[in-house]
């Protein structure tokens, strides 16, 4: 049984196939379409995924999509009555849903007679859940979704059981902790869509001054519900403002906050003001304030669930700062969080919904890896050098290969590594990475300058052999898709300086011998060029989505300043 799971008309686009309940691909379109979070229908990853599989479109037997325009319905008509033109808008966005199997026959190249398959439609929070819990190693476990705005709704809970989801409480529009988030990401001058990971990543860089304030900007964190004062907000008043049908440019998201809000806080930051103390201070209030409803509705649900299990997915669950404070502020033991939590995961949600939710089938799958894209072979790495007129050799022995790529990494070199299949969610895992030297000072600013082109209180990440982590940081829960953050040791923040943020905290990537053994190896090859078992990573790109081909890779490897480029058993170095 061949199921497809679509994310389409929305920010995130992505597809996922599954056959007999196992996970065969799942990409994301902007790797292939390069717009970054390209909303539209996902075409180039519906191909992409039949590709990797090795079947057409007309064998497979359900399409789930994570869309209920059923769901809530009481609140939509109050909302439509008082908000028409938003009303409007999620009226045409579900006329476009109504030629999804037309759009769907065209992008896998078959009549739509030949479309046998049958179509389901899957609650947004729903599929949030159930990319978690179905792809987690837990028979058992509390579920909690949280984000901006999905079928009108922002948050849901409740308890995974075998093939089963049971919801045991939600809130709905315009109650919202994403939108809360978002909201201040803009206050503070970050409007791109996707910007507020940036705001955490500043968090660390100040102090909590303005809490009290926050405190009434959203209250709850004594219990699962909480509310927004929305005298701070626009989007109850004129609906959430989004250009995301449109595949070919990035989504746009209308102003959320309001100027009762500046009134309050002061002014709002310009996009090209310099960032002060005042802004650094907002953002660790912005965080403070998050995790403390957070770890409130957690503790909540502990207590409801008594599950020692909890599975996390929704745009928050990227939050990898509360992330990490979750085992040390609730009763929660282990944790999952899927590696694409927010909307891009809804299509491998969906789709595991239908399988094991209503049509009853076993688990037999779980997700251990993020590595489920395309992945190409010696000649197309080898064209691909050739084209652009870069130099390259070939290394056939994977220890030496390691070996020398470790050694250009403790002299100080920047590297490109691009190998095997390309990662799903943001995260780069180690198949699309830039990769440089953790233990020096410097490296940090050298790269954000040189390579990334941002922001330079921006961190990076270490990967880390998952053997490694309790001699480095203070907490040893396995990490293996960069979504926790824990402290690192006081003793170790001087070996590791550069993915260690201002607040003696990093981002980890727990890494495993057999989720990404080649990876591994050249963790490990450092470790004994320099008894460092880690190394610093950041996603393989230049404010682009990450690099999907082997042509992408060499262009973005001449474009910076990176010093060498391993793809597959092909290297080149710049003289």
């Amino acid at each position: 049984m061949f199921i497809l799971g679509l994310n389409a008309y929305h920010g995130n686009a992505s597809a996922a196939l599954f056959r007999d309940g196992e996970l065969l691909a799942a990409v994301e379109e902007e790797r292939l379409n390069r717009v970054k979070y390209a909303a539209g229908f996902p075409a180039l990853a519906v191909r992409s995924c039949l590709e990797q599989a090795g079947i057409g479109l007309g064998e497979v037997d359900h399409v789930a999509v994570p869309r209920d325009p059923w769901a809530r319905l009481g609140t939509k008509l109050w909302h439509a009555l008082k908000l028409p033109g938003f009303a409007m808008d999620r009226a045409r966005a579900h006329v476009r849903f109504t030629g999804l199997a037309e759009e769907l026959a065209e992008a896998g190249r078959i009549p739509l007679g030949r479309l046998r398959a049958r179509f389901h439609r899957v609650e947004h929070h729903r599929a949030h859940a159930a990319s978690s819990f179905f792809l987690s190693p837990f028979r058992e476990a509390a579920v909690l979704s949280a984000d901006g705005l999905g079928d009108f709704g922002s948050a849901l809970w409740g308890t995974g059981r075998g093939e089963k989801l049971s919801a045991g409480g939600s809130v709905a529009f315009p109650h919202s902790l994403g939108l809360f988030y978002t909201a201040i990401t803009q206050y503070l001058g970050f409007w791109k869509f996707g910007d507020e990971f940036k705001v955490m990543g500043l968090a660390a860089y100040g102090e909590p001054a303005y809490l009290d304030e926050f405190r009434k900007i959203i209250r709850g964190g004594n219990g699962l519900a909480f509310r927004l004062d929305l005298d701070y907000f626009l989007h109850h008043r004129r609906g959430c403002e989004m250009t995301w049908r449109d595949a070919g440019r990035t989504p746009e998201l209308g102003r959320l906050f309001s100027g009762f809000l500046e009134e309050r806080l002061g002014p709002a930051r310009g996009p090209e003001e310099p960032v002060g103390k005042r802004h650094r201070d907002l953002a660790a209030s912005l965080q403070a304030r998050l995790e403390e409803v957070l770890m409130g509705m957690l503790g909540s649900l502990q207590k409801e669930t008594r599950q020692k299990n909890l599975c996390l997915a929704g745009g928050v669950a990227f939050n990898c700062v509360a992330n990490g404070k979750i085992p040390d502020s609730t009763p929660f033991e282990k944790i999952y969080v899927h590696p694409a939590a927010g909307d891009a995961g809804l299509a491998v949600g969906a789709a595991a919904y239908v399988y094991h939710h209503r049509l009853g089938r076993p688990r037999r799958f779980v997700m251990d890896h993020a590595y489920w894209g395309p992945s190409f072979g010696p000649e197309r790495i080898r064209r691909a050098f050739g084209s652009a007129d870069t130099p390259c050799s070939s290394v056939n022995d994977e220890n030496r290969l390691c070996k020398e790529t470790a050694r250009a990494l403790a002299s100080g070199k920047i590297v490109g590594w691009f190998q095997g299949r390309m990662e799903w969610g943001p995260r780069a895992l180690g198949n699309r990475s830039i990769l440089a030297d953790p233990r020096r000072v410097g490296m940090k600013d050298v790269l954000n300058a040189r390579v990334k082109h941002r922001e330079t209180f921006r961190p990076f990440a270490p990967s880390v052999l998952a053997e490694a982590v309790p001699d480095f940081f203070e907490r040893s829960h396995p990490s293996p898709f960069m979504n926790m953050a824990y402290g690192v040791l006081p003793e170790k923040r001087g070996v590791i300086p550069a993915p260690t943020h201002v607040d003696g905290t990093a981002r980890l990537q727990t890494v495993e011998k057999r989720a990404n053994p080649r990876y591994w190896k050249l963790i490990k090859a450092f470790q004994e060029e320099t008894g460092v078992p880690a190394l610093l990573n950041t996603s393989f790109n230049d404010n682009e989505p990450i690099v999907c081909t082997p042509e992408e890779a060499v262009d973005c490897f001449q474009r910076t300043q990176m010093d060498v480029l391993v793809m597959g058993d092909f290297t080149a170095e710049k003289k």
